[in-house]
């Protein structure tokens, strides 16, 4: 299965898929065999970078696809 991110609204990002998660210097997070876990995009799980339902009431977005403009060449 192909890597899948989804952008929830008002909360995290869940992926699903074939994926690993690493630090800054290449470290791979434990996932205990996992094949979808959440980000926490609001910054207050203390499971960082994982979401432990922080957010709820406390962070709003609401998730919408859009266009990004076209890649600057180089």
């Amino acid at each position: 299965m192909a890597t899948k991110l989804t952008i929830n609204n008002n909360g995290s990002v869940k992926i699903e898929g074939d994926f690993e998660i690493v630090d800054r210097s290449g470290n791979a997070y434990g996932l205990g065999g996992r094949d979808v876990v959440s980000i926490c995009r609001c910054g207050l799980s203390k499971n960082k970078p994982f979401c432990d339902g922080s957010h709820n009431g406390h962070f709003e977005h609401e998730a919408v696809a859009f266009q990004l403009p076209p890649k600057k060449q180089a």
